[in-house]
């Protein structure tokens, strides 16, 4: 920008900006000035300074009013554009203030996903539909990595081991449980409780080693001084899971209890069921968690109570 548009743009302020398009409207001075609450000598030495600041004059002044000059209409597209501006900014500036506008990030592991994150999202946009909310699904650990490059306003996960937590804060926990999930015609669909002993004739897709919810399950065989599963696919993917399910195969899959509910009931309900235990399988918990020394936009304080009220 050159320096004389940086000196032009120093001097003429809002208020030239504003009585300029007035005029145009108004067609009077004395009109316009009113309308500023302006006294009319006032007015015409803002005027005066306008057009000596831009070179020329910016309207004619005819019996019938005035009317703006080619410079003037010039003048006038930009000082439009720059006061729809001003008043766009002034809005956005409010709702930002008042966290009925702007942007959230937040990361999530699946099982909070279902039933935390996504019934908080409904909720404040249906209140607040100005916010924009982007809601990203991954493991912890990556969560973590996006929580402290600043990407994340808050994520909903589990501390991974070594990751030091200083930085951090920890809102209330909650257990998570893994469900065993098979298609209807499955042997073991509709025996009752099932021990974990009967599965282990039958195929498996679970979780990548390492996986909260693949530990959870083999942790519960050892637990019960069985072998894991021999015969696995391992797949963190719902998408692959569901694919192999669907499939003519008696195949088990494991996730978490949110996540099969939404695919076992209601309106999405699939040809799919959830295997009753003798024993649950408890996964550990999850939680809120936010960077202690950054401090929220209004709109992710609205989102992560919202969450946290759902836990």
């Amino acid at each position: 920008m050159s320096g004389n548009v940086m000196s032009l743009l120093r001097r003429l302020k809002p208020q030239h900006l504003h009585l300029m398009n007035l005029i145009a409207e108004r067609r009077q001075l004395q009109v316009a000035a009113e309308a500023m609450g302006l006294s009319q000598p006032a007015a015409s030495r803002a005027l005066a300074e306008m057009e000596r600041e831009l070179g020329g004059a910016l309207f004619y002044r005819h019996p019938r009013g005035m009317e703006a000059t080619e410079l003037g209409a010039a003048c006038l597209r930009h000082a439009r554009a720059i006061l729809s501006g001003f008043e766009s900014l002034e809005t956005e500036v409010t709702e930002l203030q008042r966290g009925t506008a702007g942007e959230v990030r937040v990361g999530t592991v699946t099982g909070p996903a279902v039933g935390c994150v996504v019934p908080a999202v409904q909720a404040v946009k249906a209140e607040t539909p100005g916010i924009r909310v982007t809601v990203d699904v991954g493991p912890s650990a990556q969560l973590v990595r996006g929580l402290q490059d600043g990407t994340m306003d808050f994520i909903v996960a589990r501390l991974p081991l070594g990751v030091e937590g200083a930085d951090f804060e920890l809102h209330p926990a909650r257990n998570e449980q893994a469900t065993l999930m098979v298609r209807r015609s499955h042997p073991l669909a509709g025996q009752g409780a099932v021990a974990l002993a009967d599965t282990l004739p039958f195929d498996w897709v679970i979780q990548e080693r390492g996986s909260p919810i693949r530990v959870a399950v083999e942790g519960a065989f050892r637990g019960q001084g069985l072998p894991v599963p021999p015969r696995v696919t391992n797949s963190s993917s719902l998408l692959v899971a569901l694919a192999m399910l669907a499939g003519d195969t008696d195949v088990i899959t494991s996730l978490s209890a949110e996540a099969a509910s939404l695919l076992t009931a209601g309106p999405l309900a699939a040809d799919l069921v959830t295997l009753p235990l003798v024993e649950p399988i408890l996964v550990t918990p999850y939680f809120v968690i936010s960077h202690r020394y950054r401090q929220h936009t209004r709109a992710a304080g609205r989102l992560m109570q919202e969450t946290l009220a759902r836990l």
